[in-house]
């Protein structure tokens, strides 16, 4: 195919979608839903038949080159690993994997690393999904559990994982917070996220505002933080050991947002399989794909990367130790 037909069929599609997109107006309204979306979309099988078992971006090098789109994203799940210090935890690490969708990333962790892996999503059809694709003897298991109010104790697991489920957050500083919470001492945060660029630097125009609404409009997201932002709702908690450390990932991942619209053109089966109505759901999210390429490849958004370790007490435990200390020298 010629680079010439590949725009003109990429804009036929997005023409199609926007016309779809203006017909069914879609806007956030609580985490409701946030579940029932991902509730429809694994019931009907359409995003896993193009996405695979990884509801996420693909990692496509740096510099980026051509890549299978399904080995991207599970080359990924390896990439964060790395980049995360997670190999070289003991095999028998519990891990929670915060926003597991249907759990291809747990699986991979459970599989190839050891880690004990509990994945939560806070969609029960995709924890259905999930269960039913994960092999016996994998040790991965799956709930339904709300990110912003976890249902675990503190100081649960060696290491909390999470991969783009930031943006359905409707306050960034609480999921920052239960985070860290369920944590144990010395263990290790990881976090890969959609975020927009810092506008307290550079406030955001007309219509970056207007892109940013339908991006968050049109996937149930309430918001996006920005990198800065999130990496200084990490350290707000007083859970943090040291220093934050991010990464701006915009480049090695951003391939992956044509290569999303390309899985519906070289896999025409997929029409056969859903049906018209089928067809009809997929194409009315290209525009919000192409707005994705365009916002990020343009610097309005970003995907950032967070790794922190938890402290071996909280920075309002270390004051009550030193009030205590305090007290005991003047008796």
């Amino acid at each position: 195919m010629t680079v010439l037909f590949v725009l003109k069929l990429l804009a036929g599609l997005s023409i199609a979608g926007l016309a779809i997109y203006l017909l069914t107006a879609r806007r956030y309204r609580s985490s409701d839903s946030v579940a029932t979306a991902y509730d429809e979309w694994t019931e009907d099988g359409i995003l896993e038949f193009y996405w695979g078992e990884h509801i996420h971006l693909g990692h496509y090098g740096s510099p980026p080159r051509r890549k299978n789109f399904l080995q991207a994203k599970a080359d990924f799940v390896h990439e964060m690993v790395r980049w995360g210090g997670l190999d070289t935890l003991p095999s028998g690490a519990t891990l929670l994997d915060v926003g597991c969708g249907i759990g291809g990333s747990s699986r991979i962790l459970a599989q190839d690393y050891g880690f004990e892996v509990t994945g939560v999503t806070i969609s029960p059809q995709q924890v259905r999904r999930a269960q039913a694709l994960t092999p016996p003897g994998v040790t991965a298991r799956f709930q339904v559990d709300d990110a912003m109010a976890l249902s675990f104790p503190d100081a649960s697991f060696d290491v909390v994982w999470s991969v783009e489920a930031g943006p359905h957050m409707p306050d960034k500083a609480v999921f920052a917070r239960e985070l860290l919470r369920v944590l144990k001492p010395g263990g290790i945060l990881v976090v890969a996220d959609w975020n927009q660029r810092d506008d307290r630097a550079q406030p955001l125009n007309f219509w970056e505002r207007l892109v940013m609404r339908q991006l968050l409009d049109q996937w149930a997201h309430p918001a996006f933080a920005s990198i800065e932002g999130f990496a200084e709702c990490l350290a707000e908690t007083g859970l943090v050991a040291g220093e934050v450390v991010t990464a701006d990932w915009t480049q090695e991942t951003l391939p992956s947002w044509l290569d999303s619209i390309w899985q519906g053109i070289v896999r025409p089966q997929g029409l056969i399989r859903f049906g018209v109505m089928g067809f009809v759901k997929s194409v009315r999210e290209v525009p919000t794909l192409v707005l994705m390429r365009i916002a990020f490849g343009a610097g309005l958004c970003r995907f950032g990367m967070f790794r922190a370790r938890r402290a071996r007490v909280s920075a309002d435990e270390g004051l009550a130790i030193a009030a205590e200390s305090q007290l005991r020298d003047r008796l």
